[in-house]
């Protein structure tokens, strides 16, 4: 017999554990009220009786509990549930000492590389930190139902963010910047007026982004093309100056050459305030805002032409890159660029194509921007096209009173992520087995999604004004509640899924790239969608599936699972799971037949997905990358493009980094060994993202991933 503990371990069933139990409770009372030895051997011959391959350590206990009652021992019986308590509040103590301890040390190795742009190093963000490893204790132990905790802890889901739980706060959302701009906003108690000018409006949208970010844990995107109206506005102002200040002086040629030359100061210093505003301010997390920059050419803006030239230069800053503080340039981590292809600039003979080959410069030199295909975009969401959210999740359609499609001024309530992997290990290839677990498992996600919904319900619109009251997401009166943003699909919440490739091998032996694997993994993906559709229908409450970039969850799932069931051929051996449904790294597949596969599941995660692709030394292949992007317009909804080749951020160096003698990453141009700061290859499979042996392994773990 095995008993199923309660962190999910499953163990071999020893009678002396129950015997030391009984024993110690024995202790507490008088000989008269105590077990003997023929009633603990009746005990003992009761759990046998149940006659089950697995019990848990809580029905063993219950049994306990009631043999001792029907024999009345109810002195016993009462020690013997106070000794249980006392384990239980013991499981349910404060978790966060050693963990804070670790951090101030710098030795808490999973924080370090749980986000890029947070350095643990620093005080200010050493606070933030802190105070989500309160927020993580607390969540466990109290906000969050038992089952709900346990579930996150043993890898079954991931509640996203606990570390922010504790608030009442959301988590991605798209900037309502236009009427911020327009009808002005309110910034520390201060009031900011709708700008004048473009330079004005750059410097008001990286305060908005600011205030934004520090209230609430998620991204926020902002849709460039608003920036616009303001471009035009300076350029107004400039030839009016002109005018009353020369008249007849000078001719309308010269007045017009004079205009443009301020206007392209003025574009330009207002980008460079955006770039360098955006990653030199810190958040109250202590951190870079996590902003997207969203680049639509739209041809019925009417300041289309001033968008234009914004896009251009926000391309050409960003192929320049910023100084790091050795003054050299490097690619900055935010803003994030979305560069969406339309039918007017996707390499077609469209009258901006030059743009696009721009962005594709951007792509080859600092593998930005993204792509979102517009053609494909519309086929999705109703013919509507805009930008996904920071964390690259995307919004259901939802119209206004008035019957208009709204995107700005929306967001995401939060997220849980589950590990399909764990289902198949659990399984064994045994269909009906699987599809009733993912049953389980999927209202476990519904639970767990519920309770952020709720920790937002009856919320009034004081704690975050930036976003209630001043225009980010609406403009409530003081001590409103915000519910009604919470309901009616205005918002969304995702649910969200990690390991599609290994669960398919599992249960079908082969990956989901062949036809066997491919029929399975779409039923899947069917499953949870039509799970998250049947959730909103239900609740009105914004339900979508989302392929989201994974980041450390990957590594988190896969660590557990080989914990827990040992090393599995293709799924646990790898040290990470694939995330949500792309295609394995090792598998041999060039970039257009990647896209065109995984473009089939991107249509079933509409609340988020993103493809990539990795292509050798991007900046000798800038034809390789313009023919993807006109690949990526006719195929695929989001795509992205990674290299393969070592990089260096601190430097800027593009070679092979080398592992040094203390089995580090070193850069040999500017000896750099932070590998957060580099793109290092794994040298078989060609893998560009964390290097998961660097999570506080050993040196021999760290030789043998090498050897690899």
């Amino acid at each position: 017999m095995k008993i199923q503990k309660r962190d999910g371990r499953i163990v071999p069933y020893e009678e002396g554990k129950i015997i030391a139990a009984i024993q110690k409770a024995n202790n507490e009372v008088e000989e008269q009220y105590r077990a003997g030895e023929e009633l603990i051997e009746s005990i003992l011959d009761d759990v046998k009786r149940e006659d089950k391959e697995q019990l848990t350590v809580e029905h063993i206990q219950d049994m306990i509990e009631e043999r001792l009652v029907e024999h009345n021992k109810y002195a016993l019986a009462k020690k013997y549930i106070v000794y249980r308590y006392q384990r239980s509040l013991l499981r349910k103590s404060n978790t966060t000492d050693e963990s804070i301890l670790k951090l101030i040390r710098n030795e808490n190795k999973e924080l370090a590389e749980e986000n890029s742009n947070k350095n643990t190093r620093l005080a200010s963000t050493q606070r933030d930190y802190i105070a989500g490893e309160v927020s993580r204790d607390v969540t466990k132990r109290l906000l969050l139902p038992e089952h709900i905790a346990m579930a996150h802890e043993n890898g079954v889901i991931h509640f996203h963010d606990a570390d922010y739980f504790i608030q009442p706060i959301f988590n991605c959302c798209l900037i309502n910047i236009q009427d911020m701009l327009d009808n002005g906003t309110s910034i520390n108690g201060k009031m900011i007026e709708s700008p004048k000018s473009f330079q004005v409006a750059c410097t008001v949208t990286t305060q908005i982004i600011a205030a934004v970010a520090s209230n609430q844990y998620g991204g926020q995107s902002v849709n460039i093309k608003h920036l616009g109206k303001y471009l035009h506005k300076s350029r107004v102002k400039f030839a009016n100056q002109l005018e009353e200040e020369f008249g007849d002086f000078l001719t309308a040629e010269a007045k017009a050459k004079i205009v443009e030359m301020r206007v392209r100061d003025e574009l330009r210093s207002g980008v460079q305030t955006i770039q360098y505003q955006i990653n030199t301010l810190m958040t109250t997390n202590g951190q870079s805002p996590f902003v997207t920059l969203f680049l639509h050419i739209d041809d019925e803006d009417e300041y289309v032409d001033e968008t234009v030239l914004i896009i251009e230069e926000i391309l050409q800053q960003r192929i320049q890159g910023t100084k790091n503080e050795k003054g050299v340039y490097v690619t900055p981590a935010f803003p994030k660029l979305v560069y969406v292809l339309d039918e007017n600039n996707c390499l077609k003979g469209g009258k901006y194509d030059y743009v696009t080959r721009l962005a594709a410069q951007c792509s080859a030199k600092r593998m930005y921007p993204d792509y979102i295909s517009a053609k494909k975009m519309r086929e999705n969401y109703e013919g509507e096209v805009f930008s996904c959210m920071g964390c690259r999740s995307f919004l259901s359609p939802w119209k206004d009173e008035n019957g208009k499609y709204k995107w700005e001024g929306r967001f995401n309530q939060g997220v849980v992520s589950l590990n399909l992997p764990q289902i198949g290990i659990l399984a064994k290839g045994d269909e009906e087995k699987f599809w009733k677990l993912l049953d389980e498992r999927l209202n476990l996600c519904y639970e767990a999604l519920m309770c952020r919904h709720k920790a937002l319900e009856g919320i009034v619109s004081d704690v975050s004004p930036i976003h209630w009251q001043y225009g980010a997401i609406a403009r409530l009166k003081k001590g409103e509640k915000i519910d009604k943003y919470l309901h009616g699909g205005y918002s969304t919440m995702s649910l969200g899924y990690i390991g599609l490739y290994e669960t398919t091998y599992l249960m079908k032996g082969c990956s989901h790239t062949e036809a066997k694997g491919k029929e399975f993994a779409l039923r899947v993906m069917d499953y949870m969608k039509d799970a998250a559709a049947k959730w909103k229908e239900e609740t009105g409450i914004g339900f979508s599936l989302y392929g989201t970039p994974a980041e450390t969850l990957c590594y988190r799932f896969a660590r557990i699972d080989r914990e827990k069931y040992g090393e599995i051929k293709n799924v646990t051996d790898k040290g990470y799971y694939t995330n949500s449904y792309h295609v394995d790294v090792r598998e041999p597949m060039d970039a257009f037949t990647k896209f065109t596969f995984e473009s089939e599941f991107q249509n079933k995660s509409l609340g988020g997905a993103i493809s990539y692709v990795e292509i050798p030394n991007l900046t000798n292949n800038l034809e390789a990358v313009e023919e993807l992007i006109k690949f990526i317009y006719d195929n695929i909804q989001y795509g992205e493009f990674n290299t393969k080749s070592d990089y260096c951020h601190v430097c800027g160096f593009d070679g092979e980094i080398q592992i040094n003698e203390n089995m580090e990453w070193e850069c040999p141009q500017c000896h750099n060994k932070d590998h957060s700061k580099m793109n290092v290859t794994r040298r078989t499979c060609g893998y560009l993202g964390e290097n998961f042996w660097n999570a506080g392994k050993t040196k021999e773990i760290k030789a043998r991933v090498l050897h690899l």
